[in-house]
């Protein structure tokens, strides 16, 4: 930072509010701390006001980017699509017990049956979620990013 006695900027008091909401964002400060230098930091007239708020945080360098993996990912319906497979049908199953639930207390409550609607929330989801397991796996049509961006 420039020496301590000269004035700061709009950009350099935001500089320094940013700097604090990483800090409160990574639990080095509490919330009212935050508060309390925030305001403290849009308050600073010189570089020294500034920099005395962010003296006991650490130097915010930068991190590395991840590493990307040398495989791409799997789309959806190539290796790995039992277990999305496994979390649609989980979705459908847990959908149509709602349903059905929902319309079974309604029915006990009118103490009449009701029109069976459950069958159109239940019925055509379950026949898409079928269709796709037998077409071999769905959105990617046993693709992966390979195949596709060779194309």
């Amino acid at each position: 930072m420039a020496e301590p006695h000269l004035r700061a900027a709009d950009s350099d008091r935001a500089a320094v509010a940013s700097t604090l909401g990483h800090a409160m964002s990574e639990g080095r400060l509490t919330v009212a701390e935050y508060d309390d230098r925030l305001a403290r930091a849009y308050a600073a007239r010189t570089f020294g006001e500034l920099a005395e708020l962010t003296a006991d945080l650490p130097s915010t360098t930068p991190r590395p980017a991840p590493v990307r993996s040398a495989h791409p990912a799997p789309v959806c319906g190539s290796r790995g699509s039992g277990r999305l497979h496994d979390v649609q049908w989980g979705s459908w199953g847990s959908t149509a017990v709602i349903v059905l639930l929902i319309w079974a207390v309604s029915s006990l409550a009118s103490r009449e049956l009701l029109y069976f609607w459950p069958f159109w929330v239940i019925v055509p989801w379950g026949a898409f979620l079928l269709m796709g397991q037998l077409a071999g796996g769905g959105h990617g049509g046993g693709r992966d990013r390979r195949s596709v961006e060779g194309s």
